[in-house]
C-alpha cells in the first residue's frame, strides 16, 4: 500500500494529467484567427473608447470570425453576415447563455432581468411575460393611441418654439420616454428618486439612463483579471456605478411601491405592465419564484430598450435627412402626398409609406443604435465556419460591421434608402446582413414596439416641418461611447412649419 501512495499514484496522477492536456490541445487545434496578444491583458489593449471601430478594424485584417483574448478569457469576434447566421440560428442554442458582468450585475438585480439573465428556464418564463405583456403584435397595436397622442404632443412642442432653435434630441427623448411610461408604468413620470419626482437635488430620468447606457458600455478590466479590480475603484467607475443604480433602484422602488398601494385601494382601471408583473408574483403565475428585484429589473429593461435605442435610432434618422437633402425631399413629398389633408398623420398611413420604411432601413444598416450585439456566450464545443470554439467562449456580433459590409451592400459607406425598395431585406432577425436587434432565441424582442414608434413619429416630423441646420452650426456626426451609441453633440435645428 504505501509502495502504490508512494509510486503508482503520483505516476497515474500524471497520466491523467497527460491525457487532458493531450485530449484539450487536439480538440482545439484549429482556433479562428487572432492578432497578437499581449502578456495579462491579451487583446484589450487594442479596444478604443468605440469597440465597434476597433474591432472593425481588426477584422478587416484578421476575417470575419477572430479570436481575441481579453486578459485569458477567449472572445469570439463574428463580424459577417455568414459568421453571425452559423452563431444564431446554425448553433443559435448552444450561443444562447449570456456571459456574466460585474458592472451588469449591479445594474440589473443579479441579472434579473430579461436581457442579461442566462438562458434556462427563468429567461424562457420572463420572455414569455415580456412578450404576451408588452411587446406583442396584438399589444404593441393596442397602444396606438398613446403613440399617437405623444407624437401630437412633440409636435405641437415643436411648433411652439417658432423660429428658435429647437433641440431635437431632446424631444424625441421625451417622446419615447414618455410612451414607454404610459405604456409600461401607467402614467408619465417627470424624474428619477422617491416618488418619480424630479426635485431638488435629484436628475432627470434621462439623463440618469445616458449615464447608465454609458456604464453598460465599459469593459471592466477587473471581469477579466480579478487583480485589477483596483483599476475601476481608482478611476471612479464602480462609484458612478453605485451611484447611478441607487437612483434608479430608488425609482423603480418607488414605482413598484406606488402600484402595490394602488392595488391595495382597488378600483377600476387598465393594467399596465408593473400590475402585470406584480400579479404574476402574487400569484406565482410563473411557476418559479418572481421576487421585487425581477419586477424592477424587468420594468428598468422594458425602459432602457423601448427608451434610450428607440431614440437613438430616431436621432440618427434625422441626422441623415438633414445631411442628405434630395432624400428628405423624396420622402416629404411621400409622406404628404398620402396625408395631404390630414392634420397628423395616423398608423393607418403608414402602410402606404415604403420609402419611410426604406430610410429607417438604411439608417439602422449604417447606425445601430447597439453597433455591438450583447454578448453571448457558448456552453459546449462547437465547431463554426471549420474553426474550433471551446465552451465559455464569450461571442460578441459587430452588426456595425455587418451592416457596411462590401459583399453584401453595393457602396455600403453611401446613405441611399433606395436599394430597400427592391429588396425583401428586414431588420426583424431573418437577414442577417441587418440585424440591428440581433437574431435567434436572444434577439431583441421590442422591435415592433420600436419600429411602430420610430414610423409615426418620423411620417409626423417630415410632414409638418421643413427642417434647416442653424446659421453657424455645421454638421456633425461625431459618436458618443457607449452600450448604445448616440450622437455626441445634440441635434439643433430649426423647424419651419410646412403648410399644405
Amino acid at each position: 500500500m504505501l509502495f502504490f501512495i508512494s509510486t503508482l499514484l503520483p505516476l497515474l496522477l500524471f497520466l491523467v494529467f497527460l491525457l487532458k492536456w493531450l485530449l484539450s490541445t487536439t480538440t482545439h487545434k484549429n482556433p479562428p484567427p487572432s492578432p497578437r496578444k499581449l502578456p495579462i491583458v491579451g487583446n484589450l489593449h487594442q479596444i478604443g473608447p468605440f469597440p465597434h471601430r476597433s474591432l472593425h478594424s481588426l477584422s478587416q485584417s484578421h476575417g470575419p470570425l477572430m479570436l481575441l483574448h481579453f486578459a485569458s478569457a477567449p472572445v469570439l469576434v463574428v463580424s459577417s453576415a455568414a459568421a453571425a447566421r452559423e452563431i444564431m440560428k446554425t448553433h443559435d442554442l448552444i450561443f444562447s447563455n449570456r456571459p456574466k458582468s460585474t458592472i451588469t450585475a449591479k445594474f440589473l438585480y443579479e441579472y434579473k432581468d430579461l436581457a442579461s439573465s442566462p438562458y434556462g428556464e427563468y429567461w424562457r418564463q420572463m420572455r414569455n411575460i415580456c412578450v404576451l405583456q408588452l411587446l406583442s403584435n396584438k399589444r404593441v397595436q393596442s397602444f396606438r393611441n398613446v403613440r399617437e397622442e405623444e407624437t401630437a404632443n412633440m409636435i405641437e412642442k415643436i411648433r411652439s418654439c417658432g423660429s428658435d432653435v429647437v433641440n431635437l434630441s431632446e424631444l424625441i427623448v421625451e417622446l419615447t420616454g414618455e410612451v414607454v411610461c404610459r405604456v409600461a408604468l401607467g402614467r408619465k413620470y417627470g424624474g428619477v428618486g422617491r416618488g418619480g419626482g424630479g426635485g431638488e437635488g435629484r436628475r432627470g430620468f434621462k439623463e440618469v439612463l445616458q449615464e447608465f447606457v454609458e456604464l453598460l458600455g465599459v469593459i471592466d478590466i477587473g471581469d477579466f483579471v480579478p487583480w485589477l479590480k483596483w483599476v475601476n475603484r481608482v478611476n471612479g467607475v464602480y462609484g458612478r456605478v453605485e451611484r447611478v443604480a441607487k437612483e434608479l433602484d430608488d425609482f423603480l422602488e418607488s414605482v413598484v411601491e406606488e402600484h402595490v398601494e394602488r392595488e391595495r385601494k382597488g378600483g377600476e382601471r387598465e393594467q399596465d405592465f408593473v400590475d402585470v408583473l406584480l400579479e404574476v408574483q402574487r400569484e406565482n403565475q410563473a411557476g418559479i419564484p418572481i421576487h421585487r428585484d425581477s419586477v424592477k429589473a424587468l420594468t428598468l429593461d422594458a425602459f432602457a430598450a423601448g427608451t434610450d435605442t428607440t431614440s437613438t435610432a430616431l436621432e440618427w434618422v434625422m441626422t441623415e435627412l438633414l445631411n442628405h437633402s434630395q432624400v428628405m425631399k423624396k420622402l416629404q413629398a411621400e409622406v404628404r402626398g398620402i396625408a395631404q389633408t390630414n392634420h397628423q398623420v395616423t398608423e393607418d398611413d403608414l402602410d402606404r409609406m415604403p420609402y419611410l420604411k426604406a430610410v429607417i432601413k438604411e439608417t439602422l444598416r449604417l447606425h445601430p443604435p447597439i453597433p455591438i450585439l450583447v454578448p453571448r456566450e457558448s456552453t459546449k464545443d462547437v465547431q463554426v465556419m471549420g474553426y474550433d470554439i471551446a465552451a465559455g467562449t464569450r461571442v460578441i456580433t459587430n452588426a456595425w460591421t455587418i451592416g457596411r459590409d462590401p459583399l453584401s451592400w453595393d457602396e455600403p459607406e453611401e446613405f441611399k434608402p433606395e436599394r430597400f425598395l427592391n429588396n425583401s431585406a428586414d431588420f426583424r432577425g431573418h437577414n442577417f446582413e441587418l440585424i440591428p436587434f440581433g437574431a435567434g432565441r436572444r434577439a431583441c424582442p421590442g422591435i415592433q414596439f420600436a419600429a411602430a414608434v420610430n414610423e409615426l413619429a418620423l411620417a409626423n416630423l417630415v410632414h409638418k416641418f421643413d427642417f434647416a441646420l442653424p446659421d453657424g452650426v455645421e454638421f456633425d456626426v461625431s459618436e458618443a461611447p457607449g452600450f448604445s451609441v448616440r450622437k455626441m453633440f445634440r441635434l439643433l435645428v430649426v423647424a419651419n412649419p410646412h403648410t399644405c
